[in-house]
């Protein structure tokens, strides 16, 4: 069961060190999702975002940012106010194609439901480093997995509104209102009330698990879309990385991952190397990079899965030479981190290409 329905429950795995949330910011089109749930509930959305942090401005603003602390501030008090352990689910269904800007344009014109997932897993830092999200292959089915161990600190409700948001859109580019996952799990506990999950989903649920998962069916996601136009989804994808560049112009991690991916092909880098060319000291560098809720470790290793996956995807090198671009002694320790990094192997990944 769950505690208070009176207040937003967290996901927490202990403190990783990481720093303030406040660094960390989400599409204001969340938060306005948010308020009109409220609102159509019979409560004053944006009185109470406001009282989060969140001026009208940037609810009103489709390229708008929300820092992280004020949406975790704001689901709190959204759970608060109606006394909804399910109002995650709930917010979903006011959430649009433009809710997470050009992302949910750039899906609908996806080629498949399974290209639609891997651009939202691409361009996830449109989400905000809230939400780490995969995608592993598990033979008949794909495993749509929401990491929120780090940072820590966010709301259940916020984790629910995310996989059934995803669950809605895949139904949405289908065309099929009867599309359902094979399974849903969810690391939140039971709430009092499940019947507002199982009408959600209608899939087999599992809650206190060990972590978010949304499973499909592998032809599901495979079979061709009805919206799918290739010339259309480049140019959101265009859109989105001019977005990705302006909001993440003045981020210390997004100069250290572009410094590491022209690095990378001549050997790992040290941090302190990373630190020479960027003109900080080593320990700015941990520093700052702790404030924006990363560390350099994990771009590392983000940087060598994309580098990776275009590697692999082109076919030009074999995986012993891909493996050693990438600084690994050993080529089965590379297919051991690309199988963590896509859930396949690369042989089985180059031939999807």
């Amino acid at each position: 069961m769950c505690c208070s329905p009176g207040r937003a429950n967290f996901l927490t795995d202990g403190d990783t060190g990481m720093a303030t949330a406040a660094t960390q910011t989400t599409p204001s089109g969340w938060s306005a999702a948010i308020v009109r749930a409220l609102e159509a509930t019979g409560h004053d959305g944006r009185a109470i975002a406001a009282r989060a942090g969140i001026a009208a401005a940037v609810l009103d603003d489709p390229n708008g940012r929300v820092p992280r602390q004020a949406l975790t501030a704001l689901w709190n008090l959204a759970v608060e106010t109606t006394g909804d352990e399910a109002f995650g689910l709930t917010a979903a269904k006011f959430a649009t194609h433009t809710t997470l800007h050009a992302l949910g344009l750039a899906a609908l014109a996806s080629a498949t439901l399974l290209e639609a997932m891997e651009r939202m897993i691409r361009f996830r830092r449109v989400i905000g480093a809230v939400n780490q999200v995969r995608l592993e292959d598990a033979g008949d089915r794909y495993r749509f997995v929401i990491d929120v161990s780090v940072p820590p600190g966010v709301p259940y409700p916020a984790v629910d509104a995310f996989a059934a948001g995803v669950v809605r859109q895949m139904r949405s580019l289908a065309g099929d209102r009867r599309l359902a996952p094979l399974a849903v799990l969810l690391r939140r506990p039971r709430p009092a009330d499940d019947g507002p999950f199982v009408r959600a989903f209608r899939a087999p649920l599992t809650f206190a698990a060990a972590e978010n998962v949304v499973e499909f069916d592998r032809a599901t996601l495979e079979r061709p879309l009805p919206t799918a136009n290739a010339e259309l989804a480049a140019q959101n994808d265009r859109v989105l990385l001019e977005y990705l560049a302006r909001i993440e112009s003045t981020r210390l991690a997004s100069r250290v991952e572009r410094a590491l991916v022209e690095a990378l092909p001549g050997g790992v880098p040290s941090q302190a190397e990373i630190a020479r060319r960027l003109g900080v000291s080593t320990r700015s560098l941990q520093r700052q990079l702790v404030a924006e809720g990363t560390t350099f470790r994990a771009i590392l290793d983000a940087a060598r899965a994309a580098l990776a996956r275009d590697y692999v995807r082109a076919g030009s090198l074999s995986v012993t030479e891909i493996a050693l671009l990438l600084g690994f002694a050993e080529t089965s320790a590379f297919s051991r981190a690309f199988r963590r990094w896509t859930g396949m192997s690369p042989r089985r990944f180059q031939g999807r290409g």
